[in-house]
C-alpha cells in the first residue's frame, strides 16, 4: 500500500513540555491551550465559532511507533492497542473534543485538549451533538475522575 502523506496545518501551544506533564484524557482537566493554524489554512477557519466544541486531529510526535500491546493505567495485563487509547501505536493519531474558548485570528484558544506543546495539528472539526454523541456507547473501560 502508498504511503499516506499528511501535512501539518497548525502546531499545539499548551503546558504540557513531556509526555509525564500531559493528564491522561484531556477533558478531565480545565487546562487552556491554543492551536495556532499556518497562515496558508487560516481562511479555513471562517464561522468555527459557530460551534461551542471542536474535534482536533492531531500528530503524536513523540510517542513511540510500532506498539500492538500497551497496559491501560490501573489494568494489571496489557491489551492490543486498539482496544485502548494509549499514545504509543503504529500510527500516533491523537483525538481531541475541545471547548472552544474563543478565536484570536488564527489561533483558537481551547479546553480540555492534551497534546503537547509544539504538537502538530492535522485538522479540525465541528464537534456535533447530533452526529457524534452515542449515548447507549460502551467503551470497555471506565475512567476516574
Amino acid at each position: 500500500m502508498a504511503a499516506i502523506e499528511c501535512i501539518p496545518i497548525g502546531v499545539v501551544r499548551s503546558p504540557y513540555r513531556a509526555r509525564n506533564d500531559a493528564p491522561r484524557q484531556g477533558r478531565l482537566v480545565d487546562t487552556v491551550a491554543e492551536i495556532h493554524v499556518f497562515d496558508a489554512y487560516a481562511a479555513g477557519l471562517e464561522n468555527v465559532e459557530r460551534s461551542s466544541h471542536l474535534i482536533v486531529l492531531y500528530w503524536l510526535d513523540r510517542a513511540e511507533r510500532g506498539m500492538l500491546f500497551a497496559k491501560p493505567p490501573g489494568e494489571t495485563r496489557e491489551r492490543g492497542v486498539f482496544s485502548t487509547r494509549s499514545p504509543a501505536r503504529p500510527n500516533p493519531i491523537g483525538l481531541g473534543i475541545v471547548d472552544l474558548v474563543r478565536r484570536e485570528g488564527s489561533v483558537l484558544v481551547v479546553r480540555g485538549l492534551d497534546a503537547l506543546d509544539g504538537t502538530p495539528v492535522l485538522d479540525i472539526k465541528p464537534y456535533s451533538p447530533e452526529i457524534d454523541c452515542i449515548p447507549e456507547a460502551t467503551g470497555g473501560w471506565h475512567i476516574k475522575k
